[in-house]
């Protein structure tokens, strides 16, 4: 068994967990789901650079069902969940699964949220819905907060403006940011927003030839 195999495993464990022991409370039963949406990611994630794409479908679209169920007893502004969902559908190709994420993303507020990551959780709604016009007025608001990842602003706003040079230098930037970390969620060293990202570039004819250890072959 591959070291990604061993994390899938360990991952697939703490999900099903997480489910016999599901709680009643409300804030609880939210935390738990969180925590098992977490964990289908980093199966899926792990699935995905073992070369095991249809099992790797199958958990990251668990994980986005996860994120959609802790979301009523979330704490307001957990903008996380939708991107985390949205993100979890256009990786294995859930098109029509990522509209309906955009969908919740927006009608919960996203768009008019104050804080960059609900803004961003907007704007990735519209480029999953093809708006790339609403998208591209929110990006801008994304340059410049330093809570916001630069990076990823920069990836937004070539995307939203279709620009093929710039989309290529900003994606390699973000992969570049992603393989200089030493810490990631779950422990789970893949570069997930670049494969959304270059999801959303390809249908705009932006994507590019990438390479790196955090990306499956």
């Amino acid at each position: 068994m591959s070291d990604w195999e061993e994390r899938a495993a360990r991952a697939i464990e703490r999900h099903d967990d997480g489910a016999a022991r599901l709680p009643e409370d409300g804030d609880e039963r939210q935390r738990q789901l969180t925590r098992m949406g977490n964990a289908a990611w980093a199966a899926g994630l792990s699935l995905l650079m073992s070369g095991r794409d249809e099992e790797a479908r199958a958990w990251l679209l668990r994980a986005a069902e996860r994120y959609r169920e802790s979301w009523p007893n979330a704490p307001a502004g957990s903008w996380g969940r939708p991107i985390g969902a949205m993100k979890s559908r256009l990786i294995p190709g859930d098109r029509e699964g990522a509209l309906e994420d955009a969908s919740w993303a927006l009608e919960a507020g996203a768009a008019e949220s104050e804080s960059p990551i609900g803004r961003y959780a907007a704007a990735l709604a519209y480029f999953v819905r093809g708006e790339d016009g609403k998208a591209a007025e929110l990006t801008k608001t994304l340059e410049g907060p330093d809570e916001f990842p630069a990076t990823v602003a920069e990836t937004l706003v070539a995307l939203a403006a279709g620009d093929a040079r710039r989309y290529g230098e900003a994606i390699r930037a973000l992969l570049a940011d992603f393989e200089s970390r030493h810490e990631y969620l779950e422990d789970i060293a893949v570069a997930d927003t670049v494969l959304a990202l270059q999801v959303l570039g390809g249908s705009r004819g932006l994507a590019i030839p990438l390479a790196s250890p955090l990306l499956p072959e």
